[in-house]
């Protein structure tokens, strides 16, 4: 009995193998370090969600030196995660990058700004130094300054542009007026550093009418040529979708899976929690993952505003398709 038991886990150990040599391997490529933002990604694979559509998802963190557009180009990944402006930029200068799922409804973006340096309302913006992120994070702002007929640059600029890094230090140490932030993360490290909300000038871009979308799926053309790879996609949508309908609806736990996956150790409980909680607030789970055409037109509009310095040139021809979803949904 006991070789017959041996033989049998053996048997099973076998099948376990070549179930997982089964798996279609992807690769996702995340637009920044781990974190809550991507947390639906993460509690998709630590939940099994990609196993059960015979998915081996490979996720590879981003940051401060990785472009995820790049990393498509070159083969580095199957899918990245984009913001629109940026995916629409890169598109019109070559690379073929075309959204096959939105998974964010709502722009986290906003400006906040010290009210002791003068800054009430937009109209304060004159003469003020302006923290911006770049690396493809500059598109909605420049935008923005154009509805407001600010200029940029140039001699006769109306305000001074700086380059942000990935912190807030400027707006701390009053190098700068006003600074980028997210609604779930910089915004709350202004106020753990000291800051009080009654000392802050909150601008969303979703309030100022220039918001643009954010945190999509992106493949490139040729992935959509292939039929078995648009399975493949569709099965990723599809336990992706699931993964973020449970992190919405657990968002401490959520948050936790992120904290497991965090290599460096430099995430905090605290912070990623509310960064969940935040998440959340941007998240429609009434059609979750479906690209909305009247934002993605308006994002489109945003971009295409100004006649000094369009983001894009002309309005773009196969940039999303709902193919993916549909079929994700169909599974």
């Amino acid at each position: 009995m006991r070789k017959i038991g041996i033989i049998a886990s053996a048997a099973l150990m076998s099948l376990a193998a070549v179930s997982a040599q089964a798996a279609d391997k992807l690769t996702l490529q995340l637009k920044w370090v781990t974190q809550a933002q991507f947390a639906g990604y993460y509690v998709a694979k630590d939940k099994g969600y990609y196993d059960e559509v015979d998915l081996d998802v490979t996720i590879k963190p981003g940051g401060p030196d990785v472009a995820p557009a790049q990393v498509l180009a070159g083969g580095g990944a199957d899918v990245i995660i984009d913001w629109m402006p940026s995916a629409l930029a890169t598109r019109e200068k070559g690379v073929p990058l075309v959204n096959i799922s939105q998974v964010f409804s709502k722009s986290g973006m906003m400006l906040t700004c010290r009210k002791d340096m003068g800054i009430a309302t937009p109209t304060d913006f004159k003469g003020k130094t302006l923290g911006v992120w770049f690396y493809g994070n500059e598109y909605p702002f420049l935008s923005w300054m154009d509805k407001l007929g600010l200029k940029v640059d140039g001699s006769s600029a109306d305000i001074k542009v700086l380059k942000q890094g990935f912190n807030v230090d400027p707006i701390l140490q009053k190098q700068a007026a006003c600074v980028s932030t997210m609604t779930y993360n910089e915004y709350w490290q202004v106020i753990d550093a000291g800051l009080t909300p009654d000392e802050l000038s909150v601008f969303k871009y979703e309030e100022q009418g220039v918001a643009t979308l954010e945190d999509g799926l992106y493949v490139l053309e040729d992935s959509l040529k292939d039929e078995a790879m648009k399975d493949k996609l569709a099965r990723f949508v599809k336990a992706s979708l699931k993964g973020w309908k449970y992190a919405v609806e657990n968002p401490d736990e959520a948050a936790d899976i992120v904290l497991e996956n965090d290599a460096t150790g430099a995430q905090t409980e605290k912070h990623q929690r509310r960064m969940m909680g935040e998440i959340a607030k941007l998240i429609d789970t009434d059609k979750l993952g479906k690209l909305s055409e009247a934002a993605y037109e308006r994002t489109v509009n945003t971009l295409l505003k100004g006649n000094s310095s369009p983001v894009i040139s002309k309005k773009p021809e196969g940039a999303f398709t709902q193919e993916i979803w549909e079929k994700a949904m169909a599974n």
